[in-house]
């Protein structure tokens, strides 16, 4: 059999540069999405994250609405919307304004986490519980109010999401760990990987989503994907800086400080504890960067070994013109069909 195609897609969480503002950041989220479509990218989500600096992506609904406008192929969606910190009709709302916007174009990524510390996400929704039974309810009422099929007598039998649009967004799960996966499988849903997150599992929860898939209304068969942290470049200098600073951001998040907008002048003299080096071994894992050559037979080893035809490619750099050049970069080395000489 004929080995299928790599597709590449973009996870964008509107990071804010060293220097730049949250307003640069979102305007370099709808460049990049305008850019990777003529790159040929696949699909172009964007996160949710809360209480921040570092990272400007909060409102991923309002912002597809706007990506919708300035795109014309491109899959655009969230990656993900956190469920628990919303009201599931308001989602499906939001969703299905999104169908009527780009039709047949919308991703729904969705995520269990809060994509924020616990005390904000009692404010987000005080009445969160974080209690399985809680997500999974929402999934079935989302499929629900999706396709107006409530059982008679029930809230979602008597309430409609409006706008009543006749496309449903594509429904993925996205998960660091395996148990999302098994609810996608249930759901029969998307099952996407965080290797970005956890690098450690994800062939394993692939695959037991693809034995355990269950056919639904909107996807017949299982359909994976992995995300995961990758900087492209030709310049050796570069791709050192770039793991200097990751390691760093990696060590922040796990001190508990947060995540403060740096670049390498800020680490380069920093001096690790042997704990912390341990770890940045491990978080290494997470990352793929290095020249062209490296970078596309790691990606194709990656795929292989997920039993995937789509990586999801999350990129930050000091400078957005080396963002903008890891994905060209990739786009030429996949030979995605760009239109960008």
């Amino acid at each position: 059999m004929e080995k299928q195609k790599l597709k590449l897609s973009v996870l964008d969480q509107s990071p804010v540069r060293k220097g730049a503002t949250a307003e640069q950041a979102v305007q370099e989220t709808i460049a990049l999405a305008i850019y990777t479509e003529q790159l040929g990218f696949h699909r172009f989500w964007v996160s949710e994250h809360h209480n921040t600096g570092s990272l400007a992506g909060s409102t991923p609904e309002v912002l597809l609405a706007y990506l919708a406008s300035q795109t014309k192929t491109i899959r655009i969606g969230s990656g993900g919307v956190m469920m628990p910190n919303h009201s599931t009709l308001k989602v499906a709302e939001n969703f299905r304004m999104l169908e009527a916007l780009a039709p047949g174009r919308i991703d729904l990524g969705m995520g269990r986490a809060p994509g924020t510390d616990r005390l904000t996400a009692s404010i987000l929704n005080p009445s969160n519980t974080w209690a399985e039974q809680d997500f999974m309810e929402q999934l079935t009422d989302l499929q629900n109010y999706f396709h107006d099929t409530g059982e008679p007598g029930t809230p979602q039998g008597r309430i409609r999401a409006i706008p009543q649009v006749k496309s449903v967004p594509d429904m993925w799960l996205l998960s660091s760990s395996g148990q999302s996966g098994l609810f996608a499988a249930h759901f029969g849903m998307g099952f996407s990987f965080a290797h970005f997150i956890n690098p450690v599992g994800g062939p394993a929860a692939v695959q037991l989503y693809k034995e355990r898939f269950q056919p639904s209304l909107d996807r017949e068969t299982p359909q994976a994907n992995m995300a995961i942290f990758v900087f492209c470049s030709e310049d050796e200098e570069k791709v050192m800086q770039h793991k200097a600073v990751m390691d760093h951001r990696f060590i922040q998040l796990e001190r508990g400080g947060g995540i403060s907008a740096l670049g390498y002048e800020d680490v380069k003299d920093m001096q690790y504890s042997l704990a912390e080096q341990d770890r940045i071994r491990y978080n290494r894992q997470r990352v793929v960067a290095g020249s062209p050559k490296m970078v596309k037979e790691r990606l194709s080893t990656l795929a292989e070994s997920y039993g995937i035809d789509e990586i999801i490619a999350v990129t930050i750099a000091e400078d957005f013109d080396d963002r903008l050049l890891s994905y060209k970069l990739l786009a030429d080395l996949f030979e995605l069909g760009s239109t960008i000489a």
